[in-house]
């Protein structure tokens, strides 16, 4: 089985990718009716495909892997891929500490440069289409290619980007990332541009906005919001904003030009 968290589709085209080639059925983090206890057929593998966010993996699949309980689990093929903007830093080392605390190894290790879709801070923006289209020709290539590794169960594999400077980007900038950074408070909506299509409240994640067609959305602050930028985005007026930091800058969604 492949557990995935996608926010603006990047890694969901990427786990739906490895599906096809491995014949793995997708299974959404994000879904709330998940059980909580799965049970491995054998020799099955447990593939993690998700986005990094600020140089670690995403709280929600923290909090997911965190929860998981696995059953019939006999030295399993474990793998993760993970897509972003440039480098991973140690995003795959937090991973596996998060898995052997639930009794799981990693055994290979993947990543992807996707589109740039953070934008919530003054020098980042979403990428020029150019930019954009030559990254998904690349990763798709990747993805073919880490594809035969896991349907060969190939163990000690790591081919990732980690970067320059791994440990102060995921220690250092990741902890303030998630200190100041992962919050919903500068999100807003400029009324005269709304136009109460209910866009931004289905495609939140984890169910922080109230919403709906004809509504004007509010965000609730249930304390899950991942700064994923996905209301933003998906926002067909361009209505929302992230304080003045997104103020003129660009939306992106995976989508097969």
């Amino acid at each position: 089985m492949i557990f995935y968290f996608s926010a603006t589709g990047n890694t969901l085209w990427a786990a739906q990718l490895l599906a096809e080639a491995t014949g793995d059925r997708l299974v959404n983090m994000a879904d709330k009716n998940l059980p909580a206890t799965w049970n491995l057929a054998e020799n099955e593998s447990v593939g993690f495909c998700f986005p990094v966010h600020g140089w670690r993996p995403p709280l929600l699949v923290r909090r997911f892997i965190n929860g998981l309980r696995v059953n019939n689990y006999h030295d399993n093929y474990v793998w993760a891929l993970c897509s972003a903007g440039d480098d991973i830093g140690q995003t795959m080392e937090y991973l596996a500490r998060d898995l052997s605390a639930r009794g799981l190894e990693l055994n290979a290790r993947f990543s992807i440069i996707m589109p740039e879709s953070y934008v919530g801070l003054p020098f980042m923006d979403v990428d020029k289409p150019e930019k954009e289209l030559a990254k998904k020709e690349t990763a798709k290539k990747m993805i073919s290619n880490y594809a035969e590794d896991i349907a060969d169960h190939r163990r000690g594999v790591v081919k990732t980007y980690k970067g320059h400077w791994p440990r102060i980007n995921s220690h250092v900038l990741g902890s303030a990332f998630v200190k100041w950074l992962v919050t919903d408070k500068p999100f807003h909506v400029v009324e005269n541009k709304c136009i109460a299509c209910g866009t931004c409240a289905s495609v939140c994640p984890v169910g922080d906005i109230k919403g709906g067609k004809g509504l004007m959305p509010e965000w609730i602050h249930n304390g899950q919001c991942l700064t994923c930028f996905n209301c933003y985005h998906h926002c067909p007026t361009h209505a929302i904003e992230y304080g003045k930091r997104t103020k003129n800058k660009g939306q992106y969604y995976f989508k097969l030009r």
